[in-house]
């Protein structure tokens, strides 16, 4: 019998313990969200600039970042969970633009919630992070686009 008491006493402890899952995964989520803070390939960026607004249909589709780091500059595109839950799929690019319009380090995916740029060396460059809604490696015409503000 006291082997039965052990084993309800442990089961009335897990209890609570299943109940607070959830809360565990509210926590996942916003570590998830502070993993804009880390490029691929470096582990400090900080952001530069201001934050830049991609607006596909009367809707946000996307924030645009520019950050700096590791000697280099990165674009960072993040895909708004409004926009996912009423699309099916999409396609998006971002990079580095430099003042004289030459675009650098494009990165284009399909339906993905965070992309980033793999680096671009211009730092000594006066330079903005583009965001658009196409396939790249360019943004074609139809394509709609938005630039952070220029840092130099």
């Amino acid at each position: 019998m006291r082997v039965f008491t052990k084993i309800a006493a442990v089961a009335a402890l897990a209890v609570p313990m299943l109940v607070a899952v959830p809360g565990a995964a509210n926590a996942a989520t916003a570590s998830a969200a502070s993993a804009a803070s880390a490029a691929a390939g470096c582990s400090s960026v900080t952001q530069i600039g201001s934050t830049a607004y991609l607006n596909v249909g009367g809707q946000t589709m996307a924030s645009v970042k520019q950050y700096k780091g590791c000697g280099k500059n990165y674009s960072y595109l993040y895909v708004w969970e409004g926009y996912r839950s009423t699309h099916s799929s999409w396609n998006a690019c971002t990079a580095i633009v430099t003042s004289g319009g030459h675009v650098q380090d494009p990165q284009c995916d399909s339906n993905f919630v965070e992309l980033w740029s793999s680096g671009a060396d211009t730092l000594s460059q006066c330079t903005q992070a583009l965001g658009w809604n196409g396939t790249g490696p360019i943004p074609y015409s139809g394509d709609i686009t938005v630039k952070t503000d220029e840092r130099c």
